[in-house]
């Protein structure tokens, strides 16, 4: 499959000690980028995400995972603003990732490519926006582990930001989080067709465990409400075509609900590469903020010029509220510009990719009166942006 790639070519230094070169970052983006090139807004996906944000999904054919967000006129309005969004290291849609060529084998990576961290994802990206010719982003903005690389952004690079968005996130990842992330790691572990990581030298992937791992991250996202909502105990009768071949059916029938997380699981498998999943969801594991500045969150953020705006949903358990009236206070004590807003929603974790207008008024609010109080130039009825105007192709 062909990206939109930028090569480069002396690599990254990893946190590990470890140096990628060279290194591939496969990205899109929207809109027109002015010419004082002060409009950008870098969109940071989540774990399973990719960087196909606003259009088509090219393996899926489905909608892009913001493409209600991210548009002309939308929240996130692309007659205004500039749209970066890059597929995070250590993925597999085009940027440098397990399933990348090691340069001193010449055979895919798989299990050994090096462990990386948010700050190495965060320092991809930084690359990337170099390359754009982007001194400073206008905005940063991400949901769960995208709203970590919201964070580092503003830990590390506060100069290069102007206002930061970080959604249903954490300053660290929990306990139970790992937890459940080890759990999905073992499903995969304990496929036939794992073949210690090295699978695709087998022809084969681990299907199964990756699309149990799924299956399990899945519930973490929603909240019993909407799935007692959705599904409720409803048996689906007869023979379901997602019932996997050679297990049969108890009972009388399957519950909608584990249809649905089968499917889910299935289709996953489908895009998604299982040392991916490993690399990517460790980096997460391995986020904690604090960790670096003397374990005072406060000491991340000092006297940062950076306009913040933390959000959290009411039944996320995942990422809880109680972790982003954490992370503001932290924020505070640090003297920084922040607000945070608390959406009420019963549809959990996942709710910042569903349809809240509450939500979708926080960010189009948020984003206006940040770009009005940064004098930004934008609107594509202006005659001075279109004069001089990057244009970048989707």
């Amino acid at each position: 499959m062909d990206h939109q790639i930028y090569t480069v070519t002396e690599g990254l230094a990893l946190q590990c000690g470890q140096t990628l070169a060279p290194l591939d970052i496969a990205y899109r983006t929207y809109g027109t980028l002015s010419s004082r090139r002060d409009n950008a807004i870098l969109i940071c996906h989540a774990l399973t995400g990719d960087q196909y944000v606003a259009e088509t999904h090219p393996v899926t054919g489905k909608p892009g995972w913001w493409e209600r967000m991210v548009g002309p006129g939308l929240p996130i309005d692309t007659d205004r603003f500039f749209v970066i969004c890059s597929n995070v290291l250590g993925g597999c849609m085009g940027t440098t990732g397990p399933l990348s060529l090691c340069p001193e084998t010449g055979k895919p990576w798989g299990r050994d490519f090096p462990s990386i961290t948010m700050q190495d994802i965060t320092e991809v990206q930084l690359k990337l926006v170099d390359h754009l010719g982007i001194k400073r982003l206008f905005a940063v903005i991400g949901g769960s582990m995208g709203g970590m690389q919201v964070l580092s952004w503003a830990a590390l690079h506060p100069e290069r930001v102007f206002a930061a968005m970080p959604i249903a996130t954490s300053a660290y990842q929990s306990a139970q989080n790992i937890a459940f992330n080890e759990v999905s790691r073992q499903a995969i572990f304990a496929d036939p067709d794992w073949h210690d990581g090295q699978y695709k030298a087998f022809g084969t992937i681990p299907a199964r465990g990756l699309g149990v791992a799924r299956m399990m991250a899945h519930i973490t996202y929603l909240s019993e409400k909407a799935l007692t909502r959705k599904f409720g105990r409803r048996i689906r009768e007869g023979t379901d075509a997602r019932q996997p071949e050679g297990m049969p059916l108890l009972f009388k029938g399957m519950f909608e609900v584990e249809s649905y997380l089968r499917h889910q699981g299935s289709s996953f498998v489908q895009r998604f590469d299982a040392n991916s999943y490993l690399t990517i969801s460790r980096a997460m594991d391995y986020f904690d903020l604090a960790a670096d500045y003397n374990d005072d969150l406060s000491e991340a953020f000092p006297h940062s010029p950076i306009r913040f705006c933390v959000v959290s949903f009411s039944s996320d358990w995942l990422f809880p509220t109680s972790q982003s009236r954490s992370l503001v206070r932290a924020l505070n004590r640090a003297g920084a510009n922040v607000s945070f807003v608390e959406i009420e929603t019963d549809r959990g974790h996942d709710a910042f990719l569903l349809e809240e207008p509450d939500f979708d008024r926080t960010i189009r609010g948020f984003l206006k009166g940040a770009a009005d109080h940064a004098g930004l130039q934008g609107g594509k009825n202006q005659d001075e942006r279109q004069k001089g105007a990057v244009r970048h192709a989707v």
